[in-house]
């Protein structure tokens, strides 16, 4: 490809709305260009990228033994209606009517559409395992979307689906996936962390998400120093939790204490001159309907997700102003344990504290010396509070060490939570019909480029892992179209092509400035360089824009010196 001839705007300055270096470096190197608010263009160096994502993905997908299929974009709303989603997905759900008034929707997973191709096909269990993939377009109605490619309303993704007789065969199946994921990433050159996570909208009772660890995540995870123990913080159990605190003698009624508009942890602790770790943060829940109350240590942060699951949870969310007061009699920030007839669900941590400041269920009051278990009970005593660094590791000895995150992939068993409402069933060996065993695994195609760019990158622009880049080397000759380093340029650029190198030849009539300033904007992973000076001894400049190292290299050995550069990366 002839620079004369690509498509590649790039740009002096980032546009003011990108936040983040990929969202900046995509725009500026001429990858991506905005339609609408999260909905971008893909220009020809994005698409290149896009795609040789996606063959990593495929070559993988294929070599675990899954086979690519191609759903629609539109799904009607009976397919949800029997999952159970339609109401409850949320806002994400781009909902829409064609012109008899159908209900429809722009499809942002494809777990209704796998199980209608496969309930119509598949009878027996000789027909089972099977696992389908596709990649394709998503699109999910985000209220904010932010940051590029890595939080768009429209994005490629790469889904996943295995259908098994048994947990045990699902499982497999699972396994399968996990490690094809690893490769994906490995081969992708990204540094990853696979976490225990969430299963979040989608269902199921095992997950893990496949995070590249970067600066600018959105996600925050906990890793153990000592094993392998991976996390999100949302999930994160902790280890070495204390006992409850064991009161000893007459234990005194707790001090009303005057608190005049101090609402929050911060000016409750100023005011009385007290740490944080001396107060209980009471936070009113609505469970499904009814008022709980839910305590951690004042310098903690509750885990609705781990609140949730502790009690076995539909619905969990915050109470608002009205539900607070009807409840504590009081305020928002103002709640405190004792003396509600409310059921309470506390953090170990609160109650292995031998006195503690609580709110006083009245406006502008605070107690002093309330001791758990004795001043009020727990209904149950679990770990609810959010991972931090430092925290001790659930599994060894070790301690939690924090990082941040961005998902690109994800792995979910799902059982039967798809299967059976919908009627997706097998007849077994004795002819009984059974649900069949599902697992679902994700991968952010378009978020992967973004993803690779927030990890490597520099001032001067991105710098590539070679297997993602859009063209492998890029030819920069120093001269005009009839001197001989043009025409030994031109010739080099043939003769990598015949080799099926990926190049550029950079034949614009530009400074050499901007040539060498696009060519790292743009992220060439092998740059040959031609001027006057090295031509004359026979040599040429081969730059590495990973390591900024630049070789002189025989012309007569450029060819060969970029192949086996090239070979030895991995592919």
């Amino acid at each position: 490809m002839r620079m004369t001839v690509l498509h590649a705007p790039t740009l002096r300055d980032a546009p003011r709305e990108a936040e983040v270096v990929s969202h900046q470096l995509l725009v500026r190197a001429g990858y991506i260009r905005q339609l609408a608010a999260g909905i971008y263009n893909l220009l020809p160096l994005g698409l290149r990228t896009v795609s040789r994502i996606a063959r990593i993905v495929r070559e993988e997908m294929d070599g675990a033994g899954a086979q690519e299929v191609l759903m629609p974009a539109v799904q009607p709303a009976e397919l949800w209606q029997e999952s159970g989603r339609w109401q409850k997905y949320g806002p994400e759900l781009l909902r829409l009517k064609d012109r008899k008034g159908n209900d429809f929707c722009l499809g942002p997973t494809h777990e209704e559409v796998i199980v209608d191709i496969v309930r119509s096909d598949i009878r027996s269990y000789r027909q089972l395992p099977v696992n389908l993939y596709q990649i394709q377009a998503k699109f999910r109605d985000e209220l904010r979307p932010r940051a590029g490619l890595m939080r768009g309303r429209e994005f490629m993704m790469k889904d996943a689906y295995s259908f098994d007789v048994d947990e045990a065969g699902a499982t497999r199946s699972y396994e399968a996936m996990y490690a094809a994921y690893e490769r994906i990433f490995t081969r992708c050159g990204l540094d990853f962390r696979a976490v225990e996570a969430d299963t979040g909208n989608i269902g199921g009772s095992l997950s893990h998400e496949f995070q590249v660890l970067a600066e600018t995540g959105e996600d925050a995870i906990v890793s153990c120093d000592s094993c392998q123990y991976t996390a999100n913080v949302e999930l994160a159990a902790i280890g070495g939790l204390p006992g409850p605190w064991q009161a000893t003698g007459a234990t005194p009624a707790p001090e009303p204490v005057s608190t005049p508009g101090k609402r929050t942890i911060e000016e409750v602790c100023a005011f009385l001159s007290v740490p944080p770790d001396a107060l209980v943060k009471t936070l009113v829940l609505e469970v499904d309907g009814s008022p709980w109350l839910a305590l951690v240590r004042g310098d903690r942060e509750l885990n609705l997700i781990k609140a949730r699951k502790a009690l076995g949870a539909t619905e969990l969310a915050l109470a608002g102003d009205e539900l607070v007061r009807s409840v504590t009699g009081a305020p928002t920030g103002f709640a405190g344990p004792v003396g509600l007839e409310v059921p309470v669900l506390a953090d170990p941590e609160v109650m292995a504290m031998p006195a503690a400041v609580t709110g006083g269920n009245a406006a502008d009051l605070h107690l002093r010396g309330v001791v758990p278990g004795v001043h009020f009970a727990a209904t149950r005593s679990v770990d609810i509070r959010m991972a931090e660094d430092g925290d001790r590791c659930p599994r060894c000895d070790g301690h939690l060490r924090a990082f941040r995150g961005i998902e690109v992939g994800h792995v979910f068993y799902l059982g039967t939570r798809y299967s059976e409402p919908m009627g997706c069933t097998f007849l077994d060996q004795e002819g009984k019909e059974r649900p069949m065993e599902m697992g679902c695994y994700g991968i952010g195609v378009t978020r992967i480029m973004a993803a690779a760019i927030e990890q490597n990158h520099d001032e001067r622009g991105i710098v590539w892992p070679l297997p993602l880049a859009p063209f492998q080397v890029i030819v920069i000759p120093l001269a005009k179209p009839e001197e001989p380093i043009w025409e030994a340029a031109e010739s080099l650029y043939d003769q990598l092509r015949a080799q099926g190198v990926d190049v550029v030849f950079d034949d614009r009539r530009d400074r050499p400035g901007a040539k060498f300033a696009d060519a790292d904007l743009i992220g060439f992973p092998l740059q040959i360089v031609m001027g006057k000076r090295t031509f004359d001894a026979g040599q040429a400049e081969l730059k590495d824009r990973a390591s900024g190292e630049t070789t002189l290299v025989a012309l007569d050995d450029l060819a060969a010196e970029v192949a086996a550069r090239i070979s030895a990366a991995p592919q």
